[in-house]
């Protein structure tokens, strides 16, 4: 289903960026892709706040946007400053990284943020690979 999300963009470079990001972030996460809307998710955990609230979310995934790639990096931005210094053309939402096009980044950066994110999640909570049930 994540290729039927990606086929559906219209914008030919951020189609083919998608293509070329999903088999990374699987290879990087350990995670199978699935469709969670209008994104592409990679593994889940289950969050509760003080509140009360909770609910289930993926570990780190990306959204083919009109306007940009949009990849979630769910531990948040902030910790990762040397990373995001190194990485090229991008911008930040608090656990998103905004970029027009992979050729605007370095991957081996990118491939780094992603793996100490998931290992950020792995450690705080209990990830499950849903991609793969």
């Amino acid at each position: 289903m994540p290729l039927a999300l990606i086929h559906s963009v219209e914008n030919e470079t951020r189609k083919n960026d998608a293509l070329a990001l999903l088999p990374l972030m699987e290879k990087w996460t350990g995670y199978a892709s699935y469709k969670m809307g209008s994104m592409i998710g990679f593994g889940q955990y289950h969050y509760q706040y003080d509140s009360g609230r909770e609910g289930d979310f993926f570990v780190t995934g990306f959204s083919p946007r009109k306007q940009n790639l949009a990849i979630y990096i769910m531990p948040g931005l902030a910790k990762y400053p040397e990373l995001l210094n190194k990485l090229g053309k991008h911008k930040l939402g608090k656990s998103c990284l905004y970029v027009n096009k992979l050729a605007d980044i370095d991957l081996s950066v990118l491939e780094r943020l992603v793996v100490a994110s998931v290992e950020d999640m792995q450690e705080k909570y209990t990830c499950i690979d849903i991609g793969r049930l």
